[in-house]
């Protein structure tokens, strides 16, 4: 949306090329840019002048003991004026303070390096809004993925997604079993630059080692006794795009240093191969496993963490979305209601009071499959609490269940664990991941205990 050249813009950054550079692009869309390089004269020059939005720099080299000196001259501008625009440039590294700065009444904040259109659609924005309170999103929609919460939790992660999306930052996203993970990554890839490119998706856990350098590096015709023909593997499928890596924390040791390499050289030698193939892609991980307690155990290397996580995501389970399980649970309703072909529900209040009152341990995608049952097997039109029923799997975690009735029954933890698991395997008819989704695990967290307990 075009502004027209009459606003007036200050940018602050001790860095003399990122002023130029900043003034330079500028200086197209609004009627003045000023440049600062010293923050100290910062106050002096806003009680001269009126500024319209403010490029603020959250690091100066001559550093204030505050912590973080963009936090401390954003409280310094918003004291001389409460109505100014900041708009803070940050690194990727800290976007987790960034964020915290729009809670302190930053406008909006830009990552390094930026993209050229990324920011000026930032400082139309910034402009546009000028005069009045910025007001929380609740969604992040795009064409495909939408990520739906209007909870304080969740606008931390829209925000990041936001900022996150149009760089070329790895990101690790981290979180529990159906907080969303997939989605979010999604998310990141359709906001990004590279959305008209390729989105690959690989849960790295169902991968045997074999599996996994097939799967990931492809082969050649001959490689091995099947492979019958060449095949691409996944780098080389996403090139140019993004690759998702599902549940990246349970790969073994020899498989995360050949990763590492992968990721250093940005190359891949597919197997029966000698020639490595360039890749473009963006990385994207994702794990529920708790990986910097892997790493302290050296059960993950610490040089791949740093690869994949420039920026670090932590999903917020939905007991912690306070507000959003009504808004999810009508989102749900109204998709399961279309697909039955049956009209959409109305929740009774008790059924509201219900579901809000429920700790949600299989989180959003429990709530969905949970609404989705209720839509199959209502009576009426209004949805009411016994129309929800949570399986004791669901009302407690398991290992919470194991051990509450172990220290009723005197029983060794380890002997009613592997009763539990084999009883639930049965009752799934052998279907491993059924058996785990209502254990509360993970297909390799339960292949772990069916070796440990020789099942």
């Amino acid at each position: 949306m075009a502004t027209g050249k009459t606003g007036k813009v200050l940018i602050v950054d001790d860095e003399t090329d990122v002023l130029f550079a900043l003034k330079m692009l500028l200086k197209t869309e609004v009627k003045e840019v000023v440049t600062e390089k010293n923050p100290d004269n910062l106050i002096s020059l806003l009680s001269k002048e009126k500024f319209d939005v403010i490029f603020l720099d959250m690091n100066f080299k001559s550093a204030l003991n505050t912590g973080n000196e963009g936090l401390y001259w954003l409280r310094q501008i918003l004291d001389k004026d409460k109505d100014a625009t900041v708009i803070l440039i940050t690194a990727y590294g800290d976007v987790e303070l960034a964020v915290k700065s729009l809670k302190q009444g930053a406008h909006d904040f830009i990552v390094k390096p930026w993209h050229n259109d990324k920011l000026l659609e930032t400082l139309h924005n910034a402009l546009n809004a000028k005069g009045g309170k910025k007001t929380g999103k609740q969604t992040i929609a795009t064409q495909q993925t939408t990520i739906l919460g209007q909870s304080e939790a969740l606008q931390d992660i829209l925000y990041k997604i936001e900022k996150i999306a149009p760089t070329e930052a790895n990101v690790l996203i981290l979180g529990e079993n159906g907080t969303g993970k997939e989605l979010v990554a999604r998310a990141l890839h359709e906001k990004s630059f590279r959305a008209n490119k390729p989105f690959v998706s690989v849960d790295v856990a169902a991968l045997t080692d074999t599996l996994f350098e097939s799967e990931l590096f492809g082969f050649k015709k001959g490689a091995f006794t099947d492979a019958k023909e060449d095949r691409k593997g996944r780098f080389e499928a996403a090139n140019g795009g993004t690759l998702f890596l599902d549940e990246i924390g349970n790969i073994s040791p020899a498989m995360q240093a050949k990763l590492l390499t992968v990721l250093q050289n940005r190359q891949v030698t597919p197997l029966g191969s000698n020639t490595p193939v360039p890749v473009d892609i963006r990385l994207i991980s994702a794990t529920n496993e708790p990986i910097y307690e892997l790493a302290a155990k050296n059960l993950f290397r610490k040089d791949l963490i740093y690869r994949i996580n420039t920026v670090e995501i932590t999903l917020p389970p939905l007991r912690q979305r306070h507000g959003d399980v009504e808004l999810l649970a009508r989102h749900f309703a109204e998709i399961y209601a279309l697909k039955n072909h049956k009209p959409v529900p109305e929740f009774a209040p008790a059924t509201l009071q219900k579901l809000n009152q429920h700790s949600w341990p299989g989180n959003v995608r429990e709530l969905q499959h949970a609404v989705e049952r209720a839509i199959i097997l209502a009576e009426n039109n209004v949805l009411q609490p016994q129309d929800f029923t949570f399986s004791a799997m669901e009302l407690a975690p398991v290992t919470q269940t194991i051990a509450s009735f172990a220290a009723e029954t005197n029983m060794p933890l380890s002997e009613i664990e592997r009763e539990t698991i084999r009883r639930v395997i049965e009752k799934n008819k052998g279907n491993i991941s059924k058996a785990a989704k209502e254990l509360g695990l993970t297909r390799t967290a339960l292949y772990r205990r069916l070796n440990k307990y020789d099942i």
